[in-house]
């Protein structure tokens, strides 16, 4: 990487990171970076910086599994994103307001492994061995672009658009849910606003978490025991005002929820 395109990924991680100590969005940072592998060096500028300034990290997102999802932003790939333990919302309760920008919502399938993925291909054999259990999740995704207005560059860099998630507090072993048939409801104060399947995340969950185990193989930083795996939507992002509350509903899972707090007057 030449020494203007590791000057543009700093000027893209500053921008991102001031958006995110301000509050205030900002204009896309693609005007800076011209491909995804140097949108993933500022997303891993900002998770270096992150870790130094003591955020745990316990995770992963994949991003933009779902057709519709993918429809919606109009980009055509998944991407992947850190989860912080500080991103985590215990089910039920609310997230303050502000606490994350151009709030969006959706219901997935969270995996928490019990054994590192290392390999630079995996097997479903070796995800399922590695798989403790399996969550119903609500990711609550943000974006520190102004408006939304991303590529795939953007939200890459975004850290794939991550904001805060809740999972569901019953753990279903992976022998006992059919994830790929699994049915999900996510409701606005009991009124259904998203609906889908384990399919319409690359075909199955299990395939977008394949996918992710073999990129983070590759590029360095590989699932390890207890790390939480957020595997993509199942249906279309929902907006999340002040005042909301959602609840989804996954077939074998069970239901997850989170409240939105109403803005101060």
């Amino acid at each position: 990487m030449t020494q203007t395109a590791i000057s543009t990924i700093d000027q893209a991680a500053d921008r991102l990171l001031e958006a995110h100590a301000s509050g205030v969005p900002c204009a896309p940072v693609r005007d800076l970076i011209g491909s995804a592998e140097e949108a993933y060096a500022v997303q891993e500028r900002l998770t270096r910086g992150w870790i130094g300034a003591g955020r745990r990290l316990v995770g992963r997102k994949i991003g933009l599994t779902s057709a519709a999802v993918q429809k919606q932003l109009g980009v055509d790939s998944p991407d992947f994103g850190m989860l912080f333990a500080d991103m985590a919302v215990p089910d039920g309760a609310e997230i303050p307001a502000g606490a994350v920008m151009q709030a969006k919502a959706e219901a997935e399938v969270a995996l928490v492994l019990e054994h590192d993925l290392t390999h630079e291909r995996h097997t479903v054999a070796d995800l399922i061995r590695a798989t403790a259990f399996a969550l119903p999740a609500i990711e609550v995704v943000g974006s520190r672009i102004r408006d939304w207005d991303i590529t795939l560059a953007d939200t890459v860099a975004d850290n794939a658009s991550c904001g805060m998630y809740v999972l569901g507090n019953r753990p279903v072993p992976l022998a006992g849910v059919d994830l790929r048939l699994c049915g999900m409801v996510l409701e606005r104060r009991g009124e259904q606003v998203s609906t889908g399947t384990g399919a319409a995340c690359l075909g199955h969950p299990l395939n977008a978490a394949l996918w992710l185990a073999d990129t983070l193989a590759r590029v360095g930083r590989p699932l390890r025991a207890g790390d939480t795996v957020l595997t993509g939507a199942l249906g279309p992002m929902v907006a999340a005002a002040p005042g909301d509350v959602l609840e989804a509903r996954i077939d074998g899972l069970g239901d997850v929820r989170v409240a939105f707090a109403q803005e101060e007057k």
